[in-house]
């Protein structure tokens, strides 16, 4: 099967690709540039930075698989950012990942996997997808320290039916053990915390 995987530039999606062309899938890998520096380059802090998409193209070069970075910033900057700073100056608590989820990334990525004939779409998140006679349900992963269903949740039955969670019965130590059987360069790398486009900023000063 061909198997587009979003790769963020962390281990879970490094895993991710790996797992999938050790049984045997056509696995291709892309990242999505979310937002940019002034200049036009990828930032170099928070996530989905310059530094991460290089991590994700050595690992995509360790498995020997495809690697494309899609420019969706203008996009992002319409559904997530202005999203974001519209609610924020309402006194709101925005979740940017949920819009990011439900209003651009899983759409580009299905779009994505269309084109380059893909049959699915795999990422590293840490959830599950059950099949209830052909209505498909998101549900918790088993590893509920990980889980991140919550932001998931406004994935309908018709997408989920072409999204593939394969960390979803994985804890995240068994998959830092499997990038570093793989030998891949993120096995040990940590995990990010910070909303992608405010990094180490403090929200006020970014709004």
């Amino acid at each position: 099967m061909r198997i587009l995987v979003a790769m963020s530039g962390g281990v879970d999606s490094s895993v991710v690709a790996g797992l999938l062309k050790s049984q045997g899938h056509d696995v291709i890998g892309v990242t999505m540039k979310l937002w940019e520096g002034p200049n036009g380059e990828m930032p170099e802090t928070g996530c989905c930075t310059s530094a991460d998409s290089e991590d994700a193209r050595k690992v995509a070069a360790k498995l020997d698989i495809p690697y494309y970075v899609l420019d969706y910033t203008a996009s992002f900057s319409e559904n997530v950012i202005d999203n974001f700073v519209d609610m924020y100056s309402q006194g709101l608590t925005p979740n940017p990942c949920v819009e990011c989820n439900r209003s651009v990334k899983f759409d580009h990525f299905l779009e994505q996997a269309n084109k380059l004939n893909c049959e699915k779409v795999a990422t590293g998140h840490y959830a599950k997808i059950v099949n209830n006679n052909n209505t498909f349900e998101l549900h918790k992963a088993d590893y509920l320290d990980k889980d991140q269903s919550y932001v998931l949740h406004m994935l309908d039955s018709k997408k989920l039916e072409k999204i593939e969670f394969p960390l979803g019965t994985i804890s995240k130590p068994e998959v830092r053990q499997i990038a570093a059987t793989l030998g891949l360069k993120t096995a040990f790398k940590k995990d990010s915390q910070d909303i992608c486009f405010v990094g180490k900023k403090d929200y006020r000063n970014f709004v």
